[in-house]
């Protein structure tokens, strides 16, 4: 039994505001995206951290929908980048033009500089300009010219990938994916899904001018991460999610030896940080002020997916990293 603080962490009235907001930008998003339950609670769990997602999936599940809608809800500066393996590092963070008229270099800033911005296909991108936008995502700054510029706050990345092509793309290096906080793999809709999604294009729901009306503002996130910052956290807890990601790293000693052999590299201590900020999150979309131990195997997948490093046997056996995971999972005593 988890010992909880007796000091109050956050005042109800407090988390009842945290969770109308929310609520709101809930229903923007069920009004506009058919399903993708998932998505929607990944989203909102980077919202509420300002941390990055890595999103894979084929094309045509409403990812680019998603995000667009999470920004009209809170009033954010929103910009989709596509990324072609012509695309430059000054195509995304911006460069200096000069101008004629004055006689001086004017900055130009690029489209990173925004609220909330989706990275198209990120692997379609050179590595050069990967490691430009994965700096900017580290270091909340560009740099152009010589002189450094904030990016805007709050700021958050979804980057997607697209895992049935393979030519023309340049796979994320390990030590840059491990900058995503969490990395969801979406699935097709069901039947019944797909019918309403048809039925919703039809009436107009996706058209221009169905823009959703903001539930909040800018303001109003900032107090949000705020909040789930001030989540209780038992020491136990962290003792147990430490306890995860250090059989990642050591799983010969704890998990079926052949699922063991998989693994070449584990989680970084990121994958740590990753779960206690995204416990938080999710104990404030489901209404409580404290992380349980639910929270944390609920991200598991998401927080060590793309942070556990399979060799070839896993590849040719066709063993997913969620098995896994699963099992490293059920190696651990839960507190």
């Amino acid at each position: 039994m988890l010992q909880m603080s007796t000091a109050a962490r956050i005042e109800p009235a407090e988390l009842a505001r945290v969770q109308q907001i929310v609520a709101g930008i809930s229903r923007s998003f069920e009004a506009k995206v058919v399903g993708q339950s998932r998505l929607r609670e990944t989203l909102l769990i980077s919202l509420l951290t300002g941390g990055h997602v890595l999103l894979e999936s084929v094309p045509g599940l409403a990812k680019t929908t998603a995000a667009q809608t999470i920004a009209d809800s809170v009033s954010a500066a929103f910009h989709r980048i596509q990324c072609t393996p012509d695309l430059l590092p000054s195509d995304i963070v911006g460069t200096q033009i000069y101008d004629a008229a004055q006689g001086t270099f004017v900055t130009q800033l690029g489209p990173v500089h925004a609220n909330i911005v989706l990275l198209d296909e990120i692997n379609r991108s050179s590595a050069k300009t990967q490691s430009a936008m994965l700096e900017a995502m580290q270091e909340r700054q560009t740099t152009i010219g010589g002189q450094n510029y904030s990016l805007p706050s709050p700021f958050l990345v979804l980057a997607t990938q697209n895992p049935i092509e393979q030519e023309g793309t340049y796979r994320l290096p390990e030590a840059q994916m491990d900058r995503f906080m969490l990395k969801d793999v979406l699935d097709y809709p069901s039947p019944v899904e797909e019918v309403e999604m048809v039925r919703r294009i039809d009436a107009g729901v996706f058209s221009a001018e169905a823009t959703p009306t903001a539930v909040a503002g800018l303001d109003d996130v900032r107090m949000i991460q705020r909040t789930v910052r001030n989540v209780y956290l038992d020491p136990a807890l962290v003792h147990y999610i430490v306890g995860l990601v250090y059989v990642t790293r050591h799983a010969e000693k704890y998990i079926d030896p052949a699922l063991a052999c998989l693994i070449e590299f584990g989680a970084s201590p990121r994958a740590s940080i990753a779960f206690t900020q995204a416990a938080r999150a999710l104990a404030v979309l489901q209404g409580r002020d404290h992380v349980i131990p639910e929270d944390v195997k609920s991200l598991a997948a998401r927080v060590l997916r793309h942070r556990i490093i399979l060799g070839f046997e896993a590849v040719a056996e066709n063993i997913p990293v969620e098995t896994v995971i699963d099992a490293i999972v059920g190696s651990v005593q839960t507190p």
